[in-house]
């Protein structure tokens, strides 16, 4: 239709050709040059998939093809993780893989592109002044967290399966490379076909620039339609935007329905059950997001619930790591599992853990806060309510975890003052720690600078029977006291040799 117009000598705006004359006379053609060019996949997205409403006040009705798409992917999480990590590693080997093959399809497809130089290089100049906004610094940090799933429990989770010797520590700093890579990579084939698309509608890159849904939905299905064979990059891109949506889906999922086992150790036989149930409740909470203001409701969590609350919590766990467990003990547990390390590395990640991370991360939270501006969603701003709706939903987390923290100190001893229940609670036990704590003996000499308390009294077993855990003030009898265990319970050589020892405890 623009282009009949175009031959016509008309001017063909707000979907109406407009002649010469009548577009001389009503300053059309002068509108038509700076409006903003929206592409057809815009239009198809927010009035056709989603039936976006005018604003979140008007809820709508559920559509039931986004109902639909949404109990798909909950049955595929539950097929992936009613067996546990024995069904979900296996499916993780492809969600996990795919996504790389799909990125360096579409990478070597983008840069051959038109306008795809433009559109690299706009992503490679730096705006310094862009590091004065608050919101990138947030944005950044909430990138970040969510890559890498810290303060979010899933890591925590998932590392619970590995082998006691596994080495975390290489494979903390691969994930971490590794995500930084991707990201980079991946935007690299983002701004060579965002490049494409300028090229094609004759306008900046940063007007074509798009984040979230926009880019995902809007940006890229219309790149797609000026590709030759386009329904094969369809499927491509669509797949690998659900298996990476799975992969997040997996961690949390895991950490909920592990959080309830740990918490109802009776219900562990019954984990098909429990995964079905944390699904179904899944499903009936999302469905508000399926109604005509969905899409509202969705960039309001996305601003309140996913940011400065993981921030806060993330903050929260530094210090109860480093500050009150002790970095240093906590050093201690890891090189127990991992080996011993220089003290230049232990003088790193302690000061690193103390004092730069919970800076940083405090430093990003308030400069947020200060610089706070309400929900918006493209030119859509917010009610006052549905800020304040935003604001509770963000608090909730950390709501729990000072509800939590009370009742604790209600549950300590009658006996104690509120200032000795305090100190009560925040005392690391001699069961807190590695499980089975086998470190304590195989590597005593790492902890001789810590006060374990009570850790004589701590029990590991052997072969069913318990073996006293000796300090590292001890140590010089190991050999005596360990063997006349093992040979009591047949384990033993009697020789002061201690590696049947060493190979029991290693298996806890």
């Amino acid at each position: 239709m623009a282009d009949q117009c175009e031959t016509l000598n008309g001017t063909y705006y707000l979907r109406k050709c407009y002649n010469a004359t009548f577009a001389e006379e009503h300053n059309i053609t002068e509108m038509a040059l700076h409006a903003l060019k929206r592409p057809p996949a815009e239009e198809y997205f927010n009035n056709y998939v989603l039936g976006l409403s005018s604003g979140i006040e008007e809820t709508g009705s559920i559509k039931f093809s986004l109902a639909a798409c949404l109990l798909l992917a909950w049955v595929i999480v539950f097929l992936c993780l009613c067996k546990g990590v024995q069904s979900s590693g296996k499916v993780v080997y492809f969600t996990a893989l795919f996504p790389y093959l799909v990125l360096v399809i579409l990478f070597f497809r983008g840069v051959t592109l038109p306008g795809a130089s433009t559109g690299i290089l706009f992503y490679l100049t730096p705006d310094w002044k862009q590091l004065a906004n608050a919101q990138v610094w947030g944005d950044a940090a909430v990138q970040i967290f969510f890559a890498l799933s810290p303060a979010w429990g899933g890591l925590i989770t998932l590392s619970s399966y590995n082998k006691f010797s596994n080495n975390c520590y290489k494979d903390s700093l691969i994930v971490a490379f590794c995500n930084i890579a991707t990201s980079f990579f991946a935007g690299l084939v983002i701004f060579s076909i965002i490049g494409f698309l300028a090229h094609e509608l004759d306008v900046e890159v940063k007007k074509v620039v798009d984040q979230g849904a926009g880019l995902a939905f809007i940006v890229y299905p219309e790149v797609v339609t000026r590709l030759p064979i386009s329904p094969v990059w369809s499927v491509l891109f669509f797949v690998m935007l659900l298996t990476l949506g799975l992969d997040s889906q997996f961690a949390l999922m895991e950490t909920v329905t592990t959080a309830i086992l740990d918490k109802f150790p009776n219900l562990r036989q019954y984990k098909t059950w429990v995964v079905l149930f944390v699904g179904i409740f899944g499903y009936v909470g999302g469905l508000g997001f399926t109604t005509n203001s969905g899409m509202y409701w969705l960039q309001l969590m996305d601003k309140y619930a996913a940011n400065w609350s993981v921030l806060l919590i993330a903050i929260m766990e530094c210090v109860l790591i480093a500050w009150i467990y002790g970095s240093q003990r906590f050093l201690n547990d890891i090189q127990g599992m991992i080996g011993k390390r220089s003290r230049l590395w232990n003088c790193f990640w302690g000061n690193m853990w103390r004092f730069v991370t919970p800076a940083t991360l405090l430093f990003i939270l308030f400069f947020n806060w200060v610089e706070y501006k309400p929900a918006q969603y493209g030119h859509y701003v917010y009610p006052m309510w549905a800020d304040a709706v935003g604001w509770i939903v963000g608090l909730l987390p950390v709501f729990v975890i000072f509800v939590v923290g009370v009742q604790q100190v209600f549950k300590a001893p009658k006996h104690l003052s509120f200032k000795d229940r305090l100190k009560h609670l925040l005392r690391p036990t001699a069961e807190w720690g590695p499980a089975g704590r086998p470190c304590v003996n195989l590597h005593a000499e790492r902890y001789q600078s810590q006060n374990y308390d009570g850790v004589t009294n701590t029990q590991i077993l052997i072969s069913g029977a318990p073996l006293e855990v000796i300090p590292y003030e001890d140590a010089t009898n190991v050999n005596g006291n360990a063997n006349d265990n093992f040979n009591g319970n047949g384990n033993g050589n009697g020789n002061g040799n201690d590696n049947g020892y060493r190979d029991d405890a290693m298996q806890l």
